[in-house]
């Protein structure tokens, strides 16, 4: 097997060279310079969408806009934030974690246009069902020659969506933690066991896939902040425990951003992990989103773009935060020889005892069942779009198998396959956001000079109009 870590990690590294890191920072800056922060001056509203207060049942969409900021964080709010983030300072050094806080803040901005547009240019798919995507938005609001890149991201987005990372990783802490010390499974020999628990979690996320995205939207609202809190609660706790380390843990992370001890390369070695890791665990700018964001009851695009931003401040700048610091205060970071969700176990352990890594084996469950939950809408998406949404039930079966793969498939293959891909979707997604931000711009000023009875009033208007 190691000839396909080896070509998984290179496949990998060459996506996230110069372009597609340079893509996603440039692209970050520009429109954060272009739209003057606008984006940033109305987290306030943000929040009062999520109260419902604007939603109305005749709006088109599927969910409501506090269902959909849900599905789409339990697809970011994944192991990104548990796994993701130990395999940054793992590879990258403590120096890792600054860049994903760049790509955190930049992603605020990129998650406003690229949902805006997911709202405003949707489009119907072959049965006439209202979709977004950036697959929708190159189609709906590019010229016909821009149509490949459509193609290009629902065949990268298939892929970048398996559940591969998340069940691997929940196979990896379920057997470390419970499997190995009862007897269940060998430290060396533990194929029998990750098989068998991959076929029992596939029961599980095909007994949710199966009934749709609104079932899905359902589940993620009631597992979302439930898991966010818990972890969050937990990872204070550890903090507080060592909150003398805190400040030098800070420290750490900022010197080693820029003097270049990072393991892997250096400067750039930190700034290509730190932005990949990023990317991978908030999705600004990859598309993920903008699937989820899609199927939100709106006719104003800005709102959920609005309502999307929220996700890189909770993802990235507060639990992927909250992660780091557990790992480099307890110093496992140091002491440790083994990557992704160990390294965040054995610092609960270390911080908790014994309980630590069974606290985080019921943490690491909500984590990356709710992200399976939400990818299997995203591919399933991509491949209506590529061969028609009367075929698209078909992906359901194939995602389920992939969680039975995903459980016996070494960490260093999956991160390299799934980190790829995300590379690729991030160049239609990025490209045409840049191309159409003038629209979403327009729009966006239109509607948030308004005060509040105004937008109430306007959109009295248009449902009338409807």
């Amino acid at each position: 097997m190691a000839w396909i870590d080896t070509a998984f990690n290179a496949f990998s590294n060459f996506v996230w060279g110069y372009l597609v890191l340079w893509l996603l920072l440039g692209a970050g800056f520009w429109l954060l310079f272009y739209s003057r922060g606008l984006a940033y001056r109305h987290f306030n509203h943000s929040f009062q969408l999520l109260t419902g207060r604007w939603d109305s049942k005749h709006d088109p969409g599927d969910i409501t806009h506090f269902q959909a900021l849900s599905a789409a964080l339990s697809g970011t709010l994944g192991l990104g934030n548990i796994a993701g983030v130990a395999v940054a300072i793992f590879v990258g050094g403590p120096g890792a974690i600054f860049w994903m806080w760049l790509t955190g803040l930049l992603g605020v901005t990129i998650k406003f246009f690229t949902c805006s547009l997911a709202i405003m240019y949707r489009g119907r798919d072959s049965m006439g069902v209202l979709q977004g995507g950036p697959m929708y938005v190159i189609r709906e609001g590019l010229p016909k020659r821009w149509y490949p890149l459509a193609v290009f991201f629902a065949v990268a987005a298939m892929f970048g969506t398996l559940p591969v990372f998340q069940v691997n990783q929940l196979t990896q802490i379920v057997r470390d933690v419970i499997a190995v010390p009862q007897g269940w499974a060998s430290a060396d020999a533990h194929f029998g066991f990750d098989l068998g628990f991959g076929i029992m979690v596939a029961l599980v996320v095909g007994a949710v896939i199966f009934g749709g995205i609104s079932r899905v939207g359902y589940t993620a609202a009631r597992i979302v902040p439930f898991m966010v809190l818990l972890y969050l609660g937990a990872s204070l706790w550890i903090l507080a425990m060592n909150a003398g380390a805190i400040p030098a843990a800070f420290a750490l992370i900022f010197t080693d951003a820029f003097t270049g001890q990072a393991a892997a390369g250096g400067l750039l070695g930190a700034l290509l992990i730190g932005v990949r890791q990023g990317a991978f665990s908030n999705e600004a700018g990859i598309g993920n989103e903008s699937l989820a964001h899609g199927a939100a009851r709106t006719q104003v695009p800005v709102r959920e773009g609005l309502v999307a931003m929220i996700g890189p401040v909770v993802d990235t700048l507060i639990v992927c935060t909250a992660t780091a610091l557990v790992i480099l205060v307890t110093g496992v970071w140091e002491t440790g020889t083994d990557s992704g969700v160990t390294m965040t176990a054995q610092a609960f352990e270390s911080a908790i005892g014994a309980a630590g890594p069974w606290l985080l084996v019921v943490l690491v469950v909500f984590f990356s069942v709710s992200t399976m939950f939400t990818f299997w809408y995203y591919g399933a998406k991509c491949l209506g779009f590529l061969v028609g949404a009367e075929h698209q039930h078909y992906y359901r079966w194939f995602y389920v198998l992939l969680v039975v793969v995903g459980s016996v498939l070494s960490i260093d293959a999956v991160v390299g396959l799934i980190t790829g891909m995300y590379g690729l979707m991030a160049i239609p997604t990025v490209i045409s956001t840049l191309l159409l931000a003038p629209k979403v711009l327009a729009h966006a000023r239109d509607y948030l000079d308004r005060t509040d009875a105004e937008r109430a009033a306007w959109q009295r208007r248009e449902l009338e109009n409807l």
